[in-house]
């Protein structure tokens, strides 16, 4: 069992640069302090295999990055008719090698559960990229026990998301050996800073879900001003501060 945090993406604010080391890029400052980082910009473009590889030599050698799938598979295809895509994605992202993460799904808010194409896409996408997967849908139609139990037999977990629109949407779903927490800032979404309180819960829950056995990731994903990468500080350093 292993618990990461992180940011989505590894800017460092300058109003907490001391909180890093002053020597490297900010790619290696950042995996000095924290054990993975989520990369989003691989939704909106393609990174060359060698640009992946050059960042995996940047971090430590248990430090992880998960990635967002592209958005042409995700948004613009919506999971059909993408092999290719597929294909593309994990040769670029093999460059990672062992560091290479969860691969995150996240679905258009007003994309309706597809039924049989979800699974195959999911089949597809499993045959072609070994290690997790996990899925942050939107639409209230993937929220059902029936939509659960195809992730459960497919080992996918849902992304617990916060704000979350629908109540189920706020804790992990699906595969139970790993729970992906994505924090987006609340109540304004990608500005708000989380609170003591709020980091508080969250080292609640880790707590008991480590006790678990499971796997756990928390990502901060409120990133406009820079309150992500203090959430994520805040939320390790209490965590060191607790026992286990």
């Amino acid at each position: 069992m292993t618990i990461h945090i992180g940011v989505a993406g590894w800017s460092i604010p300058s109003l907490i640069a001391n909180s890093f080391p002053s020597e490297g890029t900010h790619l290696e400052r950042y995996g000095q302090r924290f054990s993975c980082v989520e990369i989003n910009s691989s939704f909106y473009r393609p990174h060359r295999r060698t640009t992946y590889k050059r960042w995996a030599g940047s971090v430590p050698k248990s430090f992880r990055f998960s990635l967002k799938l592209p958005r042409v598979i995700t948004h613009d295809r919506r999971l059909v008719d993408c092999e290719m895509l597929i294909e593309k994605f994990a040769e670029e992202t093999s460059g990672l090698g062992h560091k290479r993460g969860p691969i995150l799904v996240q679905l258009a808010p007003s994309f309706i559960y597809p039924r049989d194409a979800a699974e195959r896409f999911l089949e597809i996408l499993k045959s072609s990229i070994a290690g997790p997967i996990v899925l942050e849908p939107r639409h209230a139609s993937w929220f059902s026990p029936e939509v659960n139990h195809m992730l459960e037999r497919q080992q996918v977990s849902r992304v617990a998301a916060d704000p979350a629109k629908l109540i189920s949407a706020a804790s992990p779903g699906g595969w139970r050996n790993l729970a992906y927490f994505r924090f987006h800032g609340s109540p304004e979404i990608y500005k708000s800073n989380y609170g003591s309180d709020a980091i508080t819960a969250q080292v609640a829950t880790v707590t008991q879900l480590v006790r678990k056995g499971i796997d756990v990731w928390t990502i901060y994903d409120n990133t406009t001003f820079g309150a992500a990468t203090r959430n994520a500080l805040d939320l390790a350093e209490t965590l060191t501060r607790t026992t286990l």
